[in-house]
């Protein structure tokens, strides 16, 4: 049977501030996509509201907009594909094998409020899934429940873009939380690598997560690893 992967991006364009952009971190997506795609693995892509998932700007310009990243911005197949993502209630999650939370800093905002994504993701997890996330896309990650109530983190090691990352992008006046520090709350064993924005992922049975834009590929090796 072919594994498939449902790939969660945002539907959101800008900060609280409206000045200031964001949206997905292209090569978040891509670099995961073209690990799951050499593997033979099926994907889907999904977003809180479904529809339009707008593009961080500075991701077009940071150095992950590299081959991968330029591919798929310049191939209107594929950037069709985020115009018109599915919603939650469209996705039976049993017809997926993983789901894989990309970031930006969009997600920040619709990802942990939206109970569809953590119904999918409760229902992955407790089947034996795969749960992943990279950079920001932890924050969908912050409130998924399981059936017993728990927090699907509490007691997990997991990493996502750390405070510091967030000081050295110089946008802790933007975001609207810190959410390393709402990872631990939530009873994760947060972890990130000794310096910052270099690859890092962490494993921990069927949860995988990575730290920043740089660790895409690494995250989405170890989900490939495990299906």
């Amino acid at each position: 049977m072919t594994k498939r992967i449902l790939n969660v991006v945002s539907n959101v364009g800008h900060f609280d501030d409206p000045s200031h952009p964001t949206g997905l971190w292209l090569s978040e997506l891509t670099h995961a996509w073209d690990v799951f795609s050499e593997n033979g693995f099926e994907q889907t892509l999904v977003s809180p509201a479904g529809g339009v998932c707008p593009l961080e700007p500075r991701s077009l310009k940071f150095p992950t907009y590299d081959s991968s990243a330029k591919a798929w911005h310049n191939d209107p197949a594929r950037m069709a594909l985020l115009e018109n993502t599915a919603a939650p209630e469209d996705v039976d999650s049993a017809e997926y094998d993983a789901i894989y939370f990309t970031g930006g800093h969009a997600v920040m905002y619709d990802f942990p409020g939206s109970a569809g994504l953590q119904r999918i993701t409760r229902e992955i997890y407790e089947r034996g899934g795969i749960v992943s996330s990279v950079c920001h896309g932890y924050c969908g990650l912050l409130d998924v429940t399981l059936s017993d109530g728990s927090h699907l983190v509490a007691g997990r090691e997991v990493t996502g873009f750390a405070w510091q990352e967030e000081v050295l992008a110089r946008v802790t006046k933007l975001v609207p939380y810190n959410a390393e520090a709402e990872m631990k709350k939530r009873g994760a064993r947060y972890r990130k690598a000794v310096l910052p924005f270099v690859p890092y992922a962490v494993a921990d049975g069927n949860l995988v997560t990575g730290q920043n834009p740089m660790s895409a590929k690494k995250t989405a090796e170890e989900v490939a690893a495990r299906l």
